[in-house]
């Protein structure tokens, strides 16, 4: 072969078809959540689309976390002698 084929998950035409399928299924996920009877056990809990709001901040905790803790862990490049 002369041209190089590209892998098929790095082709712009797949990744665009992952990002808009993942869209579409996080969008159902929180529109059926309207329709799911809730059992809360605070109250805001019971709030339609709370989970998906709840998982998103604690990613954003979870990798601010990590940046911090990279900031307080790191070592200069010949730590160990070199």
């Amino acid at each position: 072969m002369d041209q190089e084929e590209t892998h098929w998950l790095v082709r712009p035409a797949t990744i665009k078809a992952i990002w808009l399928g993942s869209i579409a299924v996080l969008g159902a996920l929180v529109i059926a959540d309207f329709f799911i009877e809730k059992h809360p056990h605070f109250g805001f809990d019971g709030l339609p689309g709370f989970s998906a709001w709840f998982g998103f901040g604690a990613c954003i905790v979870l990798v601010v976390g990590a940046k911090g803790l990279g900031v307080i862990l790191k070592r200069k490049d010949d730590y160990y002698g070199g």
